[in-house]
């Protein structure tokens, strides 16, 4: 898809398929070009593609490397990513050559958090094993309505959760478990105000303490080399026998292979997996193979209302950078004392 209108507006490149409402907001300040297939766009393919243009409308598997960042920099300005994270994106790269990088903190928050407790209350009562148990005959071929310790799971209501990384979404996902009673323990690189803590009854604890105390792990860190498989072989055998693991945040926080470990070795109960070291996930992956474990397609944003904000917040970037203004969620500020916002 192309909105050009011949003139010397600034062309933006757009590597997904975005909302109308987003798209309007952009007429009359660039002219862009949309990549128009479901599978995103080849990395050879971008590295040749953005040297026409001068800014781009990038998703999370959207890989900036620095060979790729030195390569376009000359000509794009701004790379506006539609996500939170940002660990597709070289910033200090991005930085050193004058590039701004802007995300999409906050709207997305709520819609995380649900999924989170959705992939919480499936893996610890066993919905979507129930569900295949009922699809596929198998409760059918039992004969029997009832048996006293047919499908049994973990209740919620006053079990502990720990949650790794209380930002936005690990403060949403608290707030939820209140709900069901649950004590909340937490650990994260800077600790919550006294006053949020009395108000979600949440307790700081050091993570080793975290794993062998939690009943459920709910993880919400951003990938840095500081969090790349921070739940390895040796964390995992600290966790308390019988719980279970969540994870909506990045795939690359678990070391994937010592995931499959303890699964096998019966070290935790289960798993709820929104997102995965490498994506799509193949299906004869061994996760796939678990049934304690309930897997989902990194949908953690996946409502109509907040992949649109996500959308807007990002043209909002764009938007901004473009009338010289600095982004309202700009990721690497000290870009501003190298370059200006701003074509020119």
């Amino acid at each position: 898809m192309n909105k050009s209108s011949g003139s010397s507006k600034p062309r933006l490149y757009i590597t997904r398929e975005i909302f109308n409402e987003a798209l309007k907001k952009l007429e009359g300040v660039y002219d862009y070009e949309v990549w128009d297939r479901y599978q995103h766009p080849p990395y050879e393919f971008l590295r040749k593609k953005l040297v026409e243009f001068d800014a781009v409308l990038s998703m999370p598997t959207d890989r900036f490397d620095c060979e790729m960042i030195r390569s376009i920099s000359h000509k794009i300005r701004i790379i506006a990513n539609m996500a939170v994270g940002y660990d597709n994106i070289d910033v200090e790269c991005a930085t050193q050559h004058g590039v701004y990088v802007t995300n999409t903190p906050g709207v997305l928050t709520e819609a995380t958090a649900d999924l989170a407790l959705a992939l919480i209350l499936a893996t610890a009562r066993r919905i979507v094993e129930g569900d295949h148990f009922v699809r596929w005959g198998e409760w059918w071929r039992t004969g029997t309505p009832f048996h006293p310790k047919m499908m049994l799971g973990m209740e919620l209501y006053g079990k502990t959760l720990g949650i790794i990384g209380m930002g936005r979404i690990g403060v949403a996902v608290a707030r939820r478990a209140k709900a069901f009673n649950m004590k909340i323990i937490y650990y994260s690189r800077r600790r919550l105000p006294e006053n949020v803590e009395r108000e979600l009854g949440a307790e700081y604890r050091d993570l080793d303490d975290l794993l062998s105390n939690s009943d459920i792990i709910s993880i919400h860190v951003p990938l840095t080399k500081e969090t790349r498989h921070m739940i390895n072989r040796e964390r995992l055998s600290k966790v308390k026998r019988g719980a279970i693991i969540i994870n909506t945040s990045r795939g690359a926080v678990i070391d994937t292979e010592a995931l499959v470990e303890a699964l096998e070795k019966g070290w935790i109960a289960g798993a709820g997996l929104d997102v995965y070291e490498e994506e799509p996930l193949n299906p004869n992956h061994p996760l796939t193979r678990f049934k304690n474990v309930v897997l989902t397609p990194h949908i953690g944003s996946a409502t109509r209302e907040t992949r649109l904000a996500m959308a807007l917040l990002a043209v909002e970037n764009l938007l901004a950078f473009a009338a010289g203004r600095e982004p309202p969620t700009l990721v690497n500020k000290e870009v501003l004392r190298i370059k200006p916002p701003g074509f020119y």
